[in-house]
């Protein structure tokens, strides 16, 4: 999914989400970004749903408690970057770390800032289902799992076990980790996150083993128990060379990003976003009634603020 820390990413489509439909946003900039004087804001969502979940929150906040009328745009993670720099976007409530784009727009360029903690710690890795670890404790030993690769073959896998992984737009070290750790495994994509949950739970239904990249947090966890598998101990640089790695993900304090323009000049919208701070457990309440109980985004944010006001009200004043 998402993410980590890789130079090189898949390339999407900018797409402005509104009431009238899809326009391309890498040829037409969102007409209320960084719109001077304006009370409107535009926030960058990607895919999965724990990101969303921040921005449903933020948004209904921000029009519902500040007067503000806030407009959504689905990019990239790399993509989003670049929109945050040129004022597309306003802000990023979920980065999970990209230290070139870090070095290139807040530390050169320096049209982006670091609007601080999200307060939710993210962390990728291998899982198995927690029933096929306990059947076979040595499988959570990335060491053994050659001696499983049969038992997770898939028509996909073209012989070797697979690996599942999400979306072909995340960033990911997997590719390389087979290699590098001479593993008997090939990568498959579900598509996207969505595809991923549902493949998941269907092995879960008929308790098939599997092996599948993952993150935390994430709802799903509640609904199929999933154990790591632990990888080479990460150390730091250790995934430097996108094409050597041979390490564990890292854990990652997830960080907020403001176009510089927007964090100077965006009075309480900007204050407010720099305030926003949740726990992994508030966002997986509200991932889990987004993803699982089907509410509608807003829905969803609005049931977490009516419950949890001693919480937000401290990220307005």
């Amino acid at each position: 999914m998402r993410i980590r820390i890789a130079t090189t990413a898949a390339l999407g489509s900018l797409l402005l989400l509104t009431g009238c439909g899809a326009a391309d946003m890498t040829k037409q900039a969102s007409p209320f970004a960084n719109a001077q004087g304006a009370r409107t804001v535009t926030l960058s969502t990607q895919s999965w749903v724990g990101a969303q979940a921040n921005v449903a929150v933020a948004q209904y906040l921000l029009e519902h408690e500040l007067g503000y009328r806030v407009d959504t745009v689905q990019v990239d993670e790399v993509p989003a970057w670049d929109a945050l720099s040129q004022g597309r976007v306003d802000a990023i409530l979920e980065d999970w770390g990209h230290p070139d784009q870090e070095q290139r727009y807040v530390q050169d360029k320096k049209t982006i800032v670091n609007g601080g903690d999200l307060g939710v710690t993210g962390h990728i890795g291998w899982y198995v289902p927690t029933y096929f670890a306990k059947q076979h404790p040595d499988v959570t030993d990335w060491k053994n799992l050659n001696k499983y690769a049969d038992q997770l073959r898939t028509p996909e896998s073209g012989g070797k076990g697979q690996l599942m992984d999400g979306s072909p737009s995340y960033v990911t070290n997997d590719k390389a980790l087979v290699k590098n750790l001479n593993l008997d495994y090939q990568v498959v994509f579900a598509g996207s996150e969505a595809a991923q949950i549902t493949q998941i739970k269907q092995f879960a239904k008929e308790q098939k083993p599997f092996l599948t990249y993952w993150y935390a947090p994430q709802w799903l966890f509640k609904k199929v128990p999933l154990t790591e598998v632990k990888l080479p101990a990460y150390k730091e640089g250790c995934d430097a060379d996108p094409e050597k790695v041979a390490c564990a993900y890292p854990h990652t304090p997830l960080q907020k990003y403001l176009n510089a323009d927007f964090a100077q000049d965006g009075g309480d919208a900007a204050a407010f976003l720099k305030k926003f701070r949740w726990t992994t457990e508030d966002q997986n309440e509200v991932s889990l009634m987004i993803a699982d109980q089907k509410l509608t985004p807003q829905e969803a944010a609005r049931k977490w603020v009516d419950s949890h006001e001693s919480t937000w009200r401290s990220w307005l004043s």
